[in-house]
C-alpha cells in the first residue's frame, strides 16, 4: 500500500513538472507573438524566470529522490535553450586586449529626473571617462557645453540627434570618426509627423563603416503611482481584492505599451535589413529597449543581430531597478562581423534608474 502510493506520489509529481515545462515553453517563446494581435499574452514573457527556477527546483528534487526522473526537467532545460540562453547565459568570461577589440557602453541615465543638475552631468561624465568604453551610447542624457568640453578630452567625437517625441537627445560618444548620421523613423506622430525613436550614427573604424544604431524604445508607461503599486504587490503588502485589480491594470498598461513598440521595433529591423543588404557595413546597435530578453522587440532584433549579453554574460542580469521591477531592459546587439567576449551590467554605479550594460566586442578577422 504505501509502495503504491509512493509511486501515485512521485507520478502527480512528476505530472507537475511536465506542466511546468509545457508553461515555460509557452512563456520562453511567447516572443514570436505580435502584440498587436495578443496584447495581454505578449506580457507574460516577465514571468520567465519563475518557471526556469521551478524546473531548475525539479530537477534538484529529482536528483535527490528518483535520478532517473531528472532528465524531465533536464529535457525541459533543453526544449527551451533559447529563452533559457537569452535570460541567463552561462558563458565563461574571459578577455582579450588586442587591437581588434571594441568596448561599447549603453546607459540610459534619468536625466528628466535631474533636470538642470550640473553635478548630476558631471558625474555621469566622470563614470563615463574612468569607463574607458571606445563607444557610449547614452538615452536621457543631455550635455552642456561645459560636460562637453570635459568629455571630448577622452572622447574625440560625441554627436546627438533629437527625438521628435519629447525632445529627447540620443548621444553617441567615441574615440573613433564619427562619419555621418540619420534617424530611423519607428512610428508616426499625429497627422504625417514622423517620430524617430532610433538613430544609426556611422563611426570609421580602422577603415571600416560600422553603423552605431542607439534607440530608446517606447516606454512603459507606468507612473510613479502604479510602480509603487506592482513593488506593493511583489512583497505582498496588497489585501487579495487590491492586489488583483491592480496586477490587471499593470498588465493591461504593459500591453499597451507592447502594441506601440512592436512597429518601433519592425521599423528597426526593416532598417537593419536594408543595411546589413545593400552595404558593407557592420552593426552595433545599443539601448533601452523598455522589453526584456523575452519579448516581441527583442526577438525581432535578435534575428538579425547577435544579443551580446546572451553571447557573453554570465547569469540573469538586471539593468532595470526601480520599485521592485526588476529586469534587463537595456541591450546591445551586433552583427556577424563582431564576436562578444563579454558581457556585463555594471551595478556598482548607482547614477540612474538603470545600471550601464557594458560589453567587448572583438573584429571577426574572415570579415
Amino acid at each position: 500500500m504505501f509502495k503504491k502510493l509512493k509511486q501515485f506520489t512521485l507520478q502527480l509529481i512528476a505530472g507537475t513538472n511536465v506542466g511546468t515545462i509545457l508553461l515555460m515553453l509557452l512563456v520562453g517563446y511567447s516572443d514570436r507573438l505580435s502584440p498587436a494581435e495578443h496584447p495581454l499574452l505578449s506580457t507574460i514573457g516577465l514571468s520567465f524566470p519563475i518557471f526556469l527556477l521551478l524546473n531548475i527546483g525539479f530537477l534538484i528534487f529529482w536528483l535527490f529522490v528518483k535520478k532517473r526522473y531528472a532528465l524531465i526537467p533536464i529535457i525541459g532545460l533543453l526544449l527551451a535553450f533559447q529563452p533559457v540562453r537569452n535570460y541567463s547565459p552561462l558563458n565563461i568570461p574571459h578577455s582579450d586586449d588586442s587591437d581588434s577589440t571594441l568596448k561599447v557602453i549603453t546607459f540610459n541615465a534619468y536625466d528628466v529626473k535631474h533636470v538642470g543638475q550640473t553635478d548630476f552631468r558631471k558625474e555621469v561624465a566622470d563614470y563615463f571617462i574612468a569607463a574607458d568604453a571606445d563607444i557610449i551610447c547614452t538615452q536621457e542624457y543631455s550635455t552642456t557645453e561645459e560636460i562637453r568640453e570635459l568629455l571630448e578630452s577622452h572622447y574625440a567625437y560625441i554627436d546627438t540627434t533629437k527625438v521628435t517625441r519629447g525632445g529627447e537627445w540620443l548621444t553617441v560618444m567615441s574615440k573613433y570618426p564619427i562619419v555621418g548620421k540619420e534617424k530611423i523613423y519607428t512610428d508616426i506622430e499625429g497627422g504625417d509627423g514622423k517620430a524617430a525613436r532610433s538613430a544609426a550614427f556611422f563611426v570609421k573604424i580602422d577603415g571600416d563603416t560600422v553603423a552605431v544604431v542607439n534607440n530608446h524604445l517606447e516606454s512603459t508607461g507606468l507612473t510613479v503611482e502604479e510602480r509603487s503599486s506592482f513593488k506593493r504587490i511583489v512583497k505582498g503588502d496588497l489585501e487579495r481584492d487590491d492586489a488583483e485589480r491592480e496586477s490587471k491594470k499593470l498588465i493591461e498598461r504593459l500591453a499597451e505599451s507592447n502594441q506601440l513598440r512592436e512597429p518601433q521595433a519592425n521599423a528597426i529591423v526593416c532598417w537593419l535589413d536594408s543595411i546589413l543588404t545593400n552595404t558593407r557595413y557592420s552593426v552595433i546597435l545599443c539601448g533601452d529597449f523598455n522589453d526584456g530578453p523575452i519579448s516581441y522587440a527583442h526577438h525581432a532584433v535578435n534575428t538579425l543581430l547577435t544579443d551580446c549579453y546572451a553571447e557573453g554574460g554570465l547569469g540573469p542580469a538586471i539593468s532595470y531597478h526601480d520599485n521592485g521591477l526588476y529586469v534587463r531592459i537595456d541591450h546591445i546587439f551586433c552583427s556577424k562581423e563582431w564576436k562578444p567576449i563579454n558581457a556585463k551590467v555594471d551595478t556598482k554605479t548607482d547614477l540612474s534608474d538603470h545600471y550601464p550594460v557594458v560589453c567587448t566586442l572583438k573584429k571577426q578577422r574572415n570579415h
